[in-house]
């Protein structure tokens, strides 16, 4: 069985000091990194959060308060300090995630109108990030999924994962939660659980 390791979204606005910071963010590349060591992977997969400026998805664009939730485009979304702007420092892989291994890099949210959480597609579920086929081309059957943030990009890349017809695995410890709200994590856990998704460590 074919296997591919996804990194989601460990980028520096979501690490300490950025705009997003996910507590203890930095924590999980040391794990990242020793998983590409000690594993043979076919495929090393980087997401890559990737907006225009002035994406609908930030406070400002919108003249909210970050924390707010909005109607856009039909789906609710939460308001977003402004993060990972396209050809900004905020945007770039954090440097000590080794890319030595890395395949190939998905890039998503870069439709100004539409959030995009998943690494495989929009949260309108209208655009797809090329993600799947690339797997499917490679023959890739099971994917082991780390990065940021375990309650937004990471479970709903690990969902969509499973609804794509992949063996999907969760290292627990290789991924941090924002904790909008406390039980976030928890929950997020309890929902890729009920998805199909395996959760490891």
């Amino acid at each position: 069985m074919k296997k591919a390791l996804i990194i989601v979204d460990v980028q520096n606005d979501f690490c300490e000091g950025g705009a997003l910071a996910v507590p203890g963010a930095s924590e999980i590349i040391p794990y990242i990194n020793l998983l590409m060591e000690e594993n043979a992977y076919d495929q090393v997969v980087l997401t890559q959060d990737w907006h225009p400026a002035g994406h609908k998805s930030f406070a400002s664009s919108n003249g909210r308060q970050v924390g707010e939730s909005i109607i856009l485009n039909g789906v609710p979304q939460f308001m977003w300090p402004d993060h990972c702007v396209q050809g900004t420092f905020g945007a770039e892989f954090h440097k000590d995630l080794n890319r030595d291994k890395v395949t190939h890099i998905v890039q998503k949210g870069k439709n100004i109108e539409i959030d995009s959480y998943s690494g495989f597609q929009d949260n309108n579920h209208f655009m797809k990030t090329g993600l799947d086929d690339f797997l499917k081309y490679h023959d890739i059957q099971l994917v082991e999924i780390v990065g940021l943030a375990l309650d937004y990009c990471v479970k709903f890349t690990a969902q969509d994962a499973v609804a794509n017809g992949y063996v999907t695995c969760l290292h627990f410890n290789g991924t941090r939660a924002v904790n909008v709200k406390p039980d976030n994590a928890r929950d997020a856990i309890y929902e890729m659980i009920e998805k199909g998704v395996t959760v490891l460590g």
